[in-house]
């Protein structure tokens, strides 16, 4: 077994309303062999930006199951998840992903960039 195929804890959670956009997403006839990626990369208005999609597992992933769902991410990612809620609203307003993130020192005002 390779050190990249080691299951670690994930650092982030689901909120219901994301687990089951989750899953309906997973359900797709062309999600076979993908796994769902969490990660940040840089760029946005505040520095970083997060990373939430459906990706193949690389040699350098980390892979966690968190509340049913397999993850892979980069290992160096997890210092800027850690604690992270991802939630999902569906409203008239706002329709998509929303990341709550405790180690943010700021955000910008889509909520897909944040500082640390």
């Amino acid at each position: 077994m390779k050190m990249t195929d080691i299951i670690t804890a994930a650092p982030v959670t689901f909120t219901e309303g994301a687990l089951k956009e989750i899953r309906q997403l997973q359900a797709q006839p062309d999600m076979e062999g993908m796994m769902l990626r969490v990660g940040v990369k840089g760029g946005g208005c505040s520095g970083l930006s997060y990373v939430l999609g459906f990706d193949k597992k690389e040699d350098d992933d980390v892979e966690s199951e968190v509340q049913g769902i397999p993850v892979i991410m980069k290992k160096a990612h997890g210092m800027y998840l850690l604690g992270m809620e991802i939630d999902y609203a569906s409203g008239l307003n706002a329709r998509g992903f929303i990341f709550n993130n405790p180690n943010a020192s700021s955000s910008c005002g889509c909520g897909t960039s944040f500082a640390v």
